[in-house]
Order: C-alpha cells, then sequence, then structure tokens
C-alpha cells in the first residue's frame, strides 16, 4: 500500500492549502488560471506551489493580487528579486567564498 507524504515547504512560505482557498475565495481554480494563460493542463501551476517555477508563481500571486515574495518569501530576496536556485545557487555561493574568503569562527 503506497503512503502518501505531504510535500515539504518552507515554514515562512504559505501552505499550498491556503494558496488554493484564497485563489478559491476569488472565485478561481487553478485549472481555471491555466485556461486564462493558454496552458494545457493546471499541473503546471500545481508544481509551483511546490517548486519553483518563476512564471507560474507570478501568474498565481497575479490573480491573489499579491507579489509572489509574499506567498513564497524562501523563493525571493527582500528586493524581490529571485534568489538563486540550483546549480545557480551553487556559483553564487562559490564566487561569494572566492570575493569575501571562507570565515571559519572558532569554537
Amino acid at each position: 500500500m503506497a503512503i502518501n507524504t505531504a510535500k515539504k515547504t518552507s515554514r515562512e512560505d504559505w501552505h499550498p492549502a491556503k494558496v488554493k482557498m484564497e485563489l478559491h475565495m476569488r472565485g478561481i481554480t487553478l485549472s481555471g488560471l491555466a485556461e486564462a494563460h493558454g496552458l494545457n493542463s493546471s499541473s503546471t501551476l500545481s508544481a509551483a506551489l511546490t517548486r519553483s517555477y518563476p512564471a507560474n508563481e507570478k501568474r498565481i500571486a497575479d490573480a491573489i493580487g499579491v507579489h509572489p515574495k509574499e506567498i513564497w518569501p524562501s523563493r525571493y530576496n527582500e528586493d524581490g528579486t529571485r534568489k538563486p536556485q540550483g546549480f545557480r545557487a551553487i556559483q553564487s555561493t562559490a564566487a561569494d567564498i572566492a570575493r569575501n574568503g571562507y570565515l571559519c569562527k572558532a569554537a
């Protein structure tokens, strides 16, 4: 028997159910939003609830009436720009270490 486990999100990010509820309160469904944007399926919008997908994050946030940073603060910097993801995050961290040097605190 397969056990479905909830996908983990950051504690500071909105829970996917809250995002869906906010859309529902405005009379919007993910499938309706997908259709309005010319997408074949709502699954790409659903993916943005748990994984980084900037274009669909913006579509969802616009439908709710907030900036995507309010829904997914773990994915955005304070100024509203995207945080590096995946390989870019690794490159960014390596560049920061090269620029600033590796700082290690003694115990």
